[in-house]
């Protein structure tokens, strides 16, 4: 079995006097599709934001590619191939589809400051490998015949594309996705779910996944974890996690 690109041992975090998350623990290995399921409130998104940088957790290790990141902010995450999209969608709004995905390369871009304010060939052919970058995605994201829309104007599930693609242009290794088919319709979630399928198989890239939609989730998923109140109390394939009467137990009460 492959080494786990990302590991999670014992997370714990507190606000105050609660405790979001306690010990947490799970591996995503290179090419799975991992899902973090739970009631509201079951602290999936503290996960997330633990992993991501956004959140130093109070207890617990992380590791990617076996090497200690515990606490390494959102921007160095980032630069490791950690990237993520968010349950409320944040596209720059008032740019155009086009110009969101050229500002997220900014990283990949060899062009520094002197290049740009002399206009050399370097920054130029920067430019075009940009360009070229942006509309390859566009066009398999089905949205290049929108590159010149704002962003903000773009229908909803039209905008969730966007944001995904606006992360796979960096060229991310584990791609965490908040929530994906929140507010799509049963047409866009189908589509959603070949999408998260396709992203997998071309790009050999893991995905970490929450997701209220159980459909989706099980279609999909390699193993999942499920999360109640902050702890664990499932993992395993789906097949074994839909049956567990703890999981069916936090999602429809008991008698």
């Amino acid at each position: 079995m492959t080494p786990a690109l990302l590991q999670v041992e014992g997370l714990r975090m507190r606000f105050g006097g609660l405790w979001a998350i306690d010990d947490i623990g799970f591996q995503v290995r290179q090419n799975e599709i991992f899902a973090l399921i739970g009631p509201n409130g079951a602290g999936k998104t503290t996960v997330f934001n633990c992993i991501g940088g956004f959140y130093r957790p109070t207890q617990g290790r992380i590791f990617l590619d076996e090497r200690p990141v515990t606490g390494r902010p959102s921007h160095w995450m980032a630069r490791q191939g950690v990237v993520r999209t968010f349950q409320n969608i944040r596209l720059f709004r008032n740019l155009t589809v086009l110009e969101n995905l050229l500002v997220a390369q900014h990283r990949h871009l060899k062009t520094g400051l002197l290049p740009g304010l002399f206009g050399l060939p370097s920054y130029r052919a920067a430019e075009r490998q940009g360009l070229r970058s942006a509309m390859a995605w566009l066009d398999r994201m089905g949205l290049a015949d929108h590159a010149q829309r704002q962003a903000g104007s773009l229908p909803y599930g039209l905008q969730r594309k966007l944001e995904i693609a606006r992360c796979m242009i960096t060229r991310p290794r584990l791609l965490l996705l908040d929530e994906p088919a929140a507010g799509l319709n049963a047409t866009e979630k189908s589509e959603l779910s070949r999408l998260i399928e396709g992203l997998r198989r071309e790009h050999g890239i893991a995905i970490l996944l929450i997701e209220h939609d159980m459909g989706l989730v099980m279609g999909i998923s390699d193993s999942i974890l499920v999360m109640e109140q902050g702890r664990p109390i499932a993992l395993g394939m789906p097949d074994a996690v839909r049956t567990d009467p703890r999981v069916i137990k936090a999602y429809l009460g008991e008698a």
